[in-house]
Parts: structure tokens; sequence; C-alpha cells
């Protein structure tokens, strides 16, 4: 998504707030998923601390000519309809084959309590976006599973 001008301010005032430089980079401006029930029901779990990671393919990155996220980056999280949410830190990355990612990961991201009912979830995700952005889901695909937290709220 764009930086537009209600989020800069926002991102001006988080700066400004935690004492950061100016020139502080924001990695990305996202919301979650690919429907607005979605985006704003995961938004609402992060904001509630239950939601401590996100889940999403390399392939992704690549087609959108994103870099992929490190420990230390900032972006971040807006509404369905742009508005801002709260600005995220990337603690840690895990790139792994879809099918290699275990529970212990999968529950970070706070939507589910079984390993099954995430996998499913996320190949329906992964084949739809795959289908917006023009790559193939497969179990072996890379999954870019990012841990965050929440270091400023709106």
């Amino acid at each position: 998504m764009k930086m537009t001008e209600e989020v800069r301010a926002f991102w001006q005032r988080f700066l400004r707030d935690t004492g950061r430089a100016a020139d502080t980079p924001c990695l990305d401006v996202f919301h979650f998923d690919l429907t607005e029930r979605w985006a704003e029901e995961l938004l609402e779990l992060v904001l509630r601390g239950q939601k401590r990671a996100t889940a999403s393919s390399e392939a992704g990155f690549f087609s959108e000519g994103l870099p992929l996220p490190r420990p230390g980056d900032l972006s971040v999280v807006v509404h369905w309809d742009g508005r801002p949410g709260c600005v995220i830190e990337t603690r840690r990355v895990t790139c792994l084959p879809f099918r290699e990612i275990p529970f212990d990961l999968a529950r970070l991201e706070g939507e589910d309590d079984c390993l099954e009912s995430w996998r499913e979830k996320h190949r329906r995700f992964f084949q739809q976006e795959g289908t917006q952005l023009g790559y193939a889901f497969t179990p072996d695909m890379t999954v870019v599973f990012e841990e965050f937290e929440v270091v400023y709220p709106i």
C-alpha cells in the first residue's frame, strides 16, 4: 500500500513520540489478508496482543518487488480502509517450506488451535493470493514467517 498523508502523519508522530531519528525507514504499509472482514479481525488480534506473527509467501514479496523483512524493521499495519492501526517491529524471521511450518510457530499468529486448521486457512489464502500475484501454491513453497511486536498502537 502507499503511504497516504494520514499514514505519513501517524509515522511522524511515532518517530517523534519514540525519539527515533526522522529518517528512520518504514519497511511497509499493509493490512492483513485479502478481505475487509479478516483484515479488521486480524488487526484487532494484533492490538489485543494475541497475534504476534504473520506468514507470507516468499513469492508474494518477490512479485511485488518488496524486500524480505529483517529483525528491527518497522512497518505500519493499517485498517482495510487505510487508516493507521499500529507500528510493528520485526523481531524474528524464519523461512521454511509451507509443509515444514511447525505448530509452535503457527500458533503465534493467534488464529488457530491446531496445525491442521492453520494449514487449511493458509493454503486457501496462498492459493487466492497466488492467483492475484501470479504464483502457484505448493506445499514446498517458501513461507516467510515474521514474528513481531507492536511498538506503537494508535
